[in-house]
């Protein structure tokens, strides 16, 4: 074993880490690669088999975590069944006759979509694969474009569920719905938030984020049927 520090260790785990993503390893092989040489240099072959035979049983039967994989079928599911694209199309049929609506109507949509995959990253890929052709459809700025649709992605780890919370709540023991309430408001708050800002900056530069056509009521209720 080499005597070196924490930190020593880290750095060069990271570095080694770098070096098989740079391979094409996937990334859950390449850092479990890098956790298995790590602790079985700083502790020992014995304490890591003996670690292994433990804590791997006690992950997998973690009922709070349980849901990590759950969400992550949640928003395939709803990918694959078009319902990111029924959420925008109900969220644009609704505000896209505002001068930046169709921006407007990006937030919404990744608020509701973020409530299903509890993800950011998920949210803003998959809604901006729906948003984000209607946005250069109607001459929208890259910057607003681009702009709305990550920040709309961030609300998927505020507005709940949300797996970062659940996360955030196994590791200080705190409890689950507690918090889920308590992320309710402020997700509410940053979505209406976000969509202010986008009303602000049509209202300095128009051409920004131009109007869309208005749907008909008859449009914009089957389109929120259609959720």
């Amino acid at each position: 074993m080499f005597d070196l520090s924490g930190l020593e260790y880290g750095v060069i785990g990271f570095v080694v880490l770098m070096v098989l993503l740079a391979f094409r390893i996937p990334i859950g092989v390449a850092m479990l690669l890098v956790g298995l040489a790590g602790y079985t240099e700083i502790a020992g072959k014995t304490a890591l088999l003996s670690y292994l035979k433990t804590e791997v049983y006690y992950r997998f039967s973690t009922f709070d975590l349980s849901v990590a994989p759950l969400f992550i079928l949640m928003g395939q599911l709803a990918s694959k069944a078009g319902l990111s694209q029924a959420l925008f199309t109900a969220a644009n049929r609704c505000l896209g006759h505002f001068r930046g609506g169709v921006a407007m109507a990006s937030v919404g949509a990744c608020a509701g979509f973020g409530a299903i995959s509890g993800s950011s990253l998920a949210t803003a890929a998959i809604m901006g694969q729906a948003a984000l052709p209607e946005l250069k459809r109607f001459k929208y700025s890259g910057s607003l474009a681009t702009g709305c649709l990550a920040a709309g992605g961030t609300l998927g780890i505020l507005i709940p569920p949300s797996l970062i919370l659940i996360i955030y709540a196994v590791m200080v023991e705190a409890n689950i719905a507690t918090l889920f309430q308590a992320a309710l408001l402020p997700g509410i708050l940053a979505a209406a938030g976000y969509m202010l800002v986008i009303a602000i900056v049509v209202r300095i530069n128009p051409e920004s984020g131009p109007a869309a056509p208005k749907a008909s009521r008859k449009e914009r209720w089957k389109s929120i049927l259609d959720i």
